[in-house]
């Protein structure tokens, strides 16, 4: 293995990349659906929005069955965020057109939007959230870190794993993908909603500063992974974490958020989608587990030395 990719297969770097992409894929999918939107109108936008939807269906199928870990799992990836945008936000937009919902304009800013119609039907979606969310709280067979703490902690087992269970890595990034965007989601529109708490909020800055010390814990276990699929798995929750701290702060107005603005920020969209593609490429092209093959540091000398 050459010395620059040894580089690049070392942590922190593949934590890092996987890190970077699914972060900064949370803004552009932001920008793709405002571009579907204004570019291809109404007539057209639900068309494109299924098509979208019908892609990270075969991705998925693809990946479920006969992709490797490495590829399976960075294809669970983009099948679940193409799956996300193109069926199920749509299909929100969809309904709040239908129902005639208005936007939710913000109070401190006049002319501006602080809740799109979408997002606010949204909400309504909680029950099937949280009920759906206790087959997985209660699965024997998880490997979540979370749902394991809790089941342990909690006393919430419900048996020992099956042995020689056969994890599918498509399936299971894809479905984390779904459910993690899904989820932070639907917590941050109730935060949002006046009636509860209202952005200014003392919970919503309490929570805005929670969500940030666990973004900044989880990201500095991230950067010492090995393992490339490990620490995709692992950054995607990381780095959607972090988003939310980047949701707050924007509607805060602290920041201009550019990934909104397509038609006033194209080039810097541009590079950010460049940089993803090839940030990408060089994760895909890492080995699965490297460890062994460049630790270049003397073994140990004595009992337990290999």
């Amino acid at each position: 293995m050459s010395t620059t990719k040894s580089i690049f297969v070392r942590p922190p770097f593949i934590g890092l990349f996987a890190f970077l992409i699914v972060f900064a894929f949370q803004g552009l999918g932001h920008t793709i659906m405002i571009v579907m939107e204004k570019w291809l109108g109404e007539e057209y936008v639900y068309h494109s929005a299924a098509l979208m939807g019908l892609v990270g269906v075969v991705m998925l199928w693809y990946g479920m069955k006969y992709a490797g870990e490495v590829a399976g799992t960075w294809l669970g990836f983009w099948a679940g965020s193409l799956l996300w945008t193109g069926w199920v936000e749509f299909s929100f937009v969809w309904n709040a057109n239908y129902l005639s919902v208005p936007d939710l304009m913000d109070p401190n800013v006049a002319g501006e939007i602080a809740t799109k119609a979408e997002y606010l039907v949204m909400m309504s979606s909680i029950g099937v959230l949280m009920a759906t969310l206790m087959f997985f709280l209660f699965n024997k067979d998880t490997k979540c870190n979370m749902f394991v703490w809790f089941q342990r902690n909690l006393k919430m087992r419900t048996g020992k794993p099956n042995r020689g269970y056969q994890r599918s890595f498509a399936a299971i990034t894809c479905l984390e993908t779904i459910y993690v965007i899904w989820f932070f989601y639907v917590v941050l529109l109730f935060l949002y909603n006046d009636e509860l708490f209202g952005d200014r909020h003392p919970v919503t800055y309490g929570f805005f500063f929670v969500n940030t010390v666990w973004a900044i814990y989880l990201f500095q276990r991230l950067v010492r992974f090995w393992k490339v699929t490990t620490a995709i798995r692992y950054g995607i929750p990381t780095a959607i974490i972090a988003w939310n701290s980047v949701e707050l702060v924007g509607r805060w107005h602290l920041i201009t958020e550019f990934w909104e603005k397509p038609s006033e920020f194209a080039l810097e969209m541009s590079l950010i989608t460049a940089a993803i593609v090839v940030a990408a490429v060089l994760v895909i092209r890492t080995p699965q587990h490297t460890k062994a093959h460049i630790d270049d540091r003397p073994a140990p000398v004595g009992p337990g030395g290999n």
